[in-house]
C-alpha cells in the first residue's frame, strides 16, 4: 500500500508553517522537507519522523516504530497529533533545526571522465 496524495497534501498543510515544506515521492512513499531538510517519512499514510532530542522532548514518550521493514526506528506521529496544527508545526521545525543539511556528494573524477 502507498501514500496517498491526499495524505500528503494534508500534512504538508499541517505544517506549513514551520518553514519551507515540500514533498520528495520516493518508491511510492513519500520524503517530507523542511527548508531543504528530510525531516519525515511518510509510508503507508503514515508521518514518521526523524527520532531528534527536541522532538522526543515535545512528544514526552513517543512511540517508535519502522517507516518500513529493515529501517530505523522514527516516531511514529499518530493521526490526532497531525491534526493539532500548532504541535505539528513546533515537531516539524524542531525536527528541522537539529538534522543537518545533507550536503550532495561530488562526483569522482573517474565517473565523470566515463560519462
Amino acid at each position: 500500500m502507498s501514500t496517498s496524495q491526499a495524505t500528503i497534501d494534508y500534512i504538508q498543510d499541517q505544517a506549513s508553517k514551520a518553514g519551507d515544506i515540500r514533498s520528495r515521492k520516493m518508491f511510492g512513499e513519500y520524503a517530507l522537507y523542511c527548508d531543504d531538510k528530510v525531516v519525515a517519512l511518510v509510508c503507508d499514510d503514515q508521518l514518521y519522523l526523524k527520532p531528534t532530542s527536541a522532538g522526543k522532548a515535545l512528544l514526552e514518550h513517543p512511540t517508535e516504530a519502522p517507516p518500513y521493514p529493515g529501517a530505523k526506528d522514527y516516531f511514529l506521529i499518530d493521526e490526532s497529533l497531525i491534526g493539532d496544527r500548532e504541535l505539528l508545526t513546533a515537531l516539524v521545525r524542531a525536527t528541522a533545526h537539529e538534522v543537518p543539511l545533507r550536503i550532495p556528494r561530488k562526483r569522482s573524477a573517474r565517473k565523470a571522465i566515463h560519462r
